[in-house]
Formats: structure tokens, C-alpha cells, sequence
């Protein structure tokens, strides 16, 4: 349990940072000061500026805490639509399980940046709402897989058979028993998607089809890219911050592992 709740640390941690910058910096995020463009870190702005003069400390720190907020609200929604429709099929067996499979194998095997573009493209002016949902569309499916696997071992453990044997139908069996008894493997693909929607946000962002507020970790990176060479920090926070949100959201998801 110890070890469990220490994997959740660099997740708090930095959650806890982020609402401490955005909630004490000297600027909003979204506000500019065009005489400050670029210019370095400072003790009155501890991450310098960016483009147009926006104040990196403040931006970074709401762009980390809305892009975990979208990422846990995708992986949870995944989570909740996947576990039980992976599980429910391989309980029901036959054509249910196979065509839960064959969705499974077709949703993971397009690539769901494409499947943002396409959406994206059709939308005047994009916002969390729409990423979420893309995301969504395709979180569930990794989620009904583990769930379906592991779903196939346990209908045939002497735990469930003794169920039934005691008179239990097939949805009582599935939500006592076997749903209890695949969560701690399942649930570690929380971390993993997770992290996957904070990097394919910031991808999404840094290529104009993110949240048109500018807030965002992907919209960093894209004015670092511009100023590489005369201001190397915007590229170097933005980076980091990328790096270490999806780390803290992998290193959470192994919370849930049974060790």
C-alpha cells in the first residue's frame, strides 16, 4: 500500500506546483506585454516570457493543470465505457465476444491522430470539448481488450462456477465476481492513457488544432520551435513540462498494479 501511494507523489507534486504558479504569478495567462517578448528568466518571472509576452510561469502552470484534467477525464471515460463492455462480452461468449474483438482490432489499429485531424478539421474553433471527445471515441477500446482477456481466465475459475452453482445469473456473477477480480489489471492502462492523451494534445496544439485560448502545453512548444535560437527557454520549459506530466501520469497508473 506504501509503495502504491508513492507512485501517486510526482503526480500530486506536480499538480500541486502547477496550481501554486497559476494561482500566485504576476500575469494572467492569455494576457500580453509586448515589450517583454522573449525576454529571459527573471526573479519576478521564474520561467521568462514567450511570444508576445506572455508570462511562461502563469501559462505553463494552467496549461499542465487543464491538460491533466482533459487526460484523467479521457482515461476515465475509457475506463468506465471499456472495462464492463470487455468483460460482459467474454461472459457472453460467442458472436458478443468476437465482435467486441474485431471493434477492439479495428479502433486500435487506426491511428487516432488521424482520426483527430479529421474531426478537428470540421471545426470552426476547437476546444477541450472536441479533443476530449476525439480521444474518447477511441480510449475505451485498449481498456475492453485487457478487460476481455482477463475476463476469458476468470469464467472459468472455480470461484465463478461455484457462483453459479449457488444460483447466481450471468450479470450477478460479472459484477460481483468477475468485474471485482480484473479491475487491479485493468486499471493499470489508466496511467498509460493518460499519458497518451497529455502527449497527443500537446502534439495536436503544436500543429493549430488545440484549444484556441492558446492555453496549452502543445502552443509552448510551437513558440519554442519558432525561437530556438534567440530564446532557447520556451522550448526547453515547454518540453519538460510535456515530459514530466505524461511521467507522473504513467508512474500513477502503476498505483493500480497488483504487486
Amino acid at each position: 500500500m506504501t509503495k502504491r501511494l508513492l507512485r501517486l507523489v510526482p503526480l500530486a507534486v506536480l499538480l500541486l506546483v502547477a496550481a501554486v504558479t497559476s494561482a500566485w504569478a504576476s500575469h494572467a495567462p492569455d494576457r500580453l506585454v509586448l515589450e517583454d517578448a522573449f525576454c529571459p528568466p527573471s526573479l519576478a518571472r521564474p520561467l521568462g516570457c514567450g511570444e508576445a509576452g506572455v508570462d511562461l510561469t502563469s501559462l505553463l502552470g494552467h496549461a499542465v493543470l487543464r491538460g491533466a484534467l482533459l487526460a484523467v477525464t479521457v482515461a476515465l471515460v475509457g475506463f468506465a465505457i471499456g472495462t464492463p463492455l470487455g468483460a460482459a462480452s467474454a461472459m457472453a461468449r460467442g458472436r458478443l465476444e468476437r465482435a467486441v474483438e474485431r471493434a477492439c482490432d479495428l479502433v486500435q489499429a487506426f491511428p487516432t491522430f488521424l482520426l483527430a485531424f479529421a474531426v478537428l478539421s470540421a471545426v470552426r474553433a476547437p476546444g477541450r470539448m472536441h479533443l476530449g471527445f476525439v480521444f474518447a471515441l477511441t480510449a475505451w477500446a485498449p481498456f475492453a481488450r485487457l478487460a476481455l482477456a482477463q475476463t476469458r481466465v476468470l469464467r472459468d475459475a472455480a470461484f465463478v462456477e461455484a457462483a453459479y452453482a449457488l444460483g447466481l445469473g450471468r450479470t450477478a456473477v460479472l459484477f460481483r465476481h468477475v468485474v471485482p477480480n480484473l479491475l487491479g489489471v485493468v486499471a493499470v492502462q489508466l496511467g498509460g492513457t493518460a499519458a497518451a492523451v497529455v502527449v497527443s494534445e500537446a502534439a495536436l496544439s503544436f500543429l493549430g488544432f488545440g484549444p484556441r485560448d492558446g492555453v496549452s502545453l502543445g502552443s509552448v512548444m510551437d513558440q519554442g520551435v519558432a525561437s530556438m535560437l534567440r530564446a532557447p527557454h520556451v522550448l526547453v520549459a515547454g518540453s519538460l513540462s510535456v515530459f514530466f506530466t505524461s511521467a507522473a501520469m504513467l508512474v500513477a497508473g502503476r498505483a493500480a498494479a497488483r504487486e
